[in-house]
């Protein structure tokens, strides 16, 4: 098992030379995650990667970026549910998200940081509760739900916020493993905190299908 999938992996990188060596990791890399290259190969470079325990943790998250230098790039690919951090071009870190459900899709295209929040909370989708916190409606959306009297509106809370445009950000929030939010980008707690401070404003964030 162990030759077939080594033979394999040097077989699929085989098939991608460039120039440089450097040249050739920025460009496997990018390929990868804006989904260029194959689902098959993908899959073998995973299998390879944990043969041998290169870096993934047990949720599909990884990070390198700590002890690597370069400026600063995100590849969301909504199709794999996963974000990638790029540092000076090279594969830096990533983890698995939960974006936009039906309805409420994560928009594909190429936006940047626009603002950055650590303790933010939602102006629309949240909660109405009572004036000694006790919840009377939740998952509410102010602009749809009445709200009841003697309540006030709690917005949700999203952790590590880093907008990319409109109402639409990355953030720490819960993931049941498919697109379930309402268009933002949902990380688990200990990776939004990674990226949160990996990313200041204004760094390039690139949404793909």
């Amino acid at each position: 098992m162990v030759s077939r999938l080594l033979f394999l992996a040097v077989l699929l990188s085989s098939c991608a030379t460039v120039k440089t060596a450097s040249t050739n990791s920025f460009n496997f890399g990018r390929r990868v995650v804006t989904g260029e290259i194959p689902r098959a190969a993908r899959f073998v470079n995973g299998q390879v990667r944990s043969l041998f325990g290169f870096g993934a943790d047990e949720g599909g998250s990884f990070w390198y970026a700590d002890e690597m230098r370069g400026r600063p790039s995100l590849v969301i690919n909504l199709g794999e549910q996963m974000v990638y951090l790029f540092k000076g071009g090279e594969l830096a870190g990533g983890s698995p998200i939960s974006s936009g459900s039906e309805g409420y899709d994560t928009r594909p295209g190429r936006y940047s940081v626009i603002e950055k929040d650590i303790d933010h909370k939602s102006s629309i989708y949240g909660d109405y509760e009572d004036y000694q916190g006790n919840v009377i409606m939740q998952n509410i959306d102010n602009r749809k739900d009445p709200r009841p009297p003697d309540t006030r509106f709690e917005g949700a809370k999203m952790y590590y916020f880093m907008r990319i445009y409109g109402g639409v950000g990355m953030h720490q929030g819960y993931l049941p493993g498919y697109p379930a939010s309402h268009g933002c980008i949902r990380l688990p707690g200990h990776m939004a905190e990674k990226f949160y401070y990996a990313c200041p404003q204004g760094t390039p964030v690139q949404v793909v299908p």
